[in-house]
């Protein structure tokens, strides 16, 4: 819990500027996310970068910091980037997110993944703290092990929530580029960890509906399903499809997925139980499915679908839960998926308007990810195709 005191004189603003001079639009959009903050200096600032040059990207980057002098600053580059109410994939432009938040501990950190003679092993992550309340992280994928990093934080740091996402570059491997406090980092990953007087919440909207009953795995081998309820899992499948009504088995068969049960003790398993893992293959003759991760006998799944009706209702879900137990919303950093946007949606703009709308809102920003980080049942996840999103409230929740 935090103290009102300290959070009713929070400020937070946004800004996202758009041009092929990515110097010139990172300092008009530090300018739209400063201007809210009423003169007083960011305690963190986070700026994203999209553009087809990845040393322009850097120079921007570094432009931010220069320009806004915050006491800690991060980012990376981008496909795409969110901010202002916009977003814009594809195309050269800079968001920013100011918060000032007096009180504050801003810690920034740079992690690592270096060789040793026992093996492979991740440096740079601060102590932990008690009063550690989240980590922001952002990630190269090709240069950080971004997968067994997140899977691995719940015990190595005790149970500290990861919210963020994986930067990209235009040309892969090679390309991408991170940002710290005035440094641009060629590798691992990037991030700050927030303590003391902060109200925060992550929120993760896996975007999905689902359907059919929830069933037990009775037979499965690694990430291969071969029987639900005692059924051959494909069959069991086709059996739950046919039985939806007509209008609903197209989008169920197009935006197939599984949902795992984080929590095998609850009395029932809902929208918002499930850790989401996209279905990858069948084996039609032995009626088995495979899916992007490990499953057990005797955990509990439930298949879902997902569509852009169903991603926009769950965001609308989770932010009605959220609005009904927390207070006033300050700002919001938003890491939607790459496969979102105009891929999903009929605009680049939707994630970023439905947050502003749902948590009341003008400032947020942040960008399209390639994979996204935050936690589902009090676990961190790497996810795709969600919508991660810190919440920063003005006052004690």
């Amino acid at each position: 819990m935090s103290s009102p005191l300290n959070l009713l004189t929070c400020h937070f603003g946004d800004g996202l500027a758009v041009g092929p001079d990515l110097p010139a639009a990172a300092q008009a959009a530090v300018t739209q996310a400063l201007a809210p903050l009423q003169g007083q200096r960011p305690d963190l600032l986070c700026v994203f970068v999209c553009g087809g040059d990845p040393a322009t990207v850097h120079l921007a980057g570094i432009h931010a910091w220069k320009l806004a002098k915050a006491r800690t600053t991060l980012g990376c580059s981008a496909g795409g980037v969110l901010g202002a109410g916009r977003g814009v994939e594809n195309e050269s432009a800079v968001s920013v997110f100011a918060a000032y938040l007096p009180g504050v501990r801003c810690t920034p950190l740079h992690l690592e993944l270096v060789r040793t003679p026992e093996g492979a092993a991740v440096i740079g992550m601060p102590e932990r703290r008690e009063d550690d309340a989240v980590a922001v992280l952002l990630a190269d994928p090709f240069t950080f092990p971004v997968a067994d990093f997140v899977h691995r934080s719940h015990d190595d740091l005790g149970g500290l929530p990861l919210i963020g996402g994986m930067a990209s570059g235009p040309h892969g491997g090679g390309s991408t580029r991170l940002f710290l406090d005035g440094h641009g980092m060629p590798a691992g990953a990037v991030g700050v960890v927030l303590g003391g007087p902060v109200s925060v919440h992550p929120v993760v909207s896996q975007g999905c509906r689902p359907f059919g009953p929830p069933m037990i795995v009775t037979k499965a081998e690694g990430n291969v399903l071969w029987e639900l309820a005692g059924t051959p899992a494909l069959a069991k499948l086709e059996q739950i499809v046919a039985g939806l009504p007509a209008r609903q088995r197209p989008a169920a068969v197009r935006g197939l997925q599984v949902g795992v049960a984080m929590n095998e003790y609850a009395e029932e398993h809902e929208r918002g139980d499930f850790l989401i893992r996209g279905v990858v293959g069948a084996d039609h003759q032995q009626g088995a499915i495979v899916i992007a991760d490990v499953v057990e006998v005797g955990q509990t799944v439930r298949f879902q679908m997902r569509d852009a009706s169903a991603a926009d209702e769950d965001l609308a879900q989770l932010f009605r839960q959220f609005r009904s137990q927390a207070g006033p919303v300050g700002g919001a950093l938003l890491f939607s998926c790459n496969g979102r946007g105009r891929a999903m949606f009929p605009s680049a703009d939707h994630d970023v308007l439905a947050v502003r709308a749902g948590l009341d809102t003008p400032s947020v920003a942040g960008f399209f990810a390639a994979g996204e980080i935050g936690p589902v049942a009090g676990r961190n996840h790497l996810h795709g195709f969600t919508a991660s999103i810190l919440v920063f409230g003005t006052g004690g929740w």
